[in-house]
């Protein structure tokens, strides 16, 4: 076989790929919006008592057996943000989702949007809710921790230059007490 046949063989096969992964794609699209639909449908809003927040898997969540059966199988290994909250009388384990589960405090009662086991949003019930400082990333912590040891040899060599002053004026003295 020559170069360009094998080339051409890997060209199509790359674009059946891309046009399965489309439609793929696009199947997967439609189930998220129906799905998106049923939430927006079944959504109200509650008043609750955040007790605990964890993420856990599934398993090992307290969530209802019925629920923890329908999800597949691959999903039970990831941890998931899990929030445990009273509502009125009830204590319940309820899953957050991943873009408010760091704002979510913890032992306070907010006002939630809910749909089924999920919560949506979250407000708070008196004055507001405090944003978590932002973990820094790995180049911020690299940027400081080079700006340390900049400092440290700035006061490494500070004190070098004072030795070496010292020990001229030292020297200094000693030849002028000698003569």
């Amino acid at each position: 076989m020559q170069i360009w046949q094998i080339l051409l063989t890997i060209l199509i096969i790359l674009i059946i790929a891309l046009i399965g992964m489309y439609f793929w794609g696009k199947r997967l699209q439609k189930k998220q919006e129906a799905q998106q639909e049923q939430i927006e449908a079944a959504k109200q809003q509650v008043t609750l008592l955040v007790i605990d927040k964890k993420r856990m898997r599934i398993t090992e969540s307290g969530l209802p057996d019925m629920v923890i059966s329908q999800v597949p199988r691959l999903m039970r290994r990831n941890k998931l943000p899990i929030v445990k909250v009273k509502i009125g009388p009830r204590v319940m384990v309820m899953i957050a989702d991943e873009k408010i589960y760091d704002i979510i405090p913890v032992g306070k009662e907010v006002k939630a949007v809910i749909s089924g086991l999920y919560i949506l949003e979250v407000r708070a019930l008196r004055g507001k809710l405090e944003a978590p400082p932002k973990k820094r990333t790995l180049r911020d912590r690299l940027l400081r921790r080079n700006e340390k040891a900049n400092q440290e040899l700035k006061s490494i060599e500070k004190e070098e230059a004072a030795r070496k002053a010292e020990k001229a004026a030292k020297k200094a003295a000693r030849k002028a007490a000698n003569k």
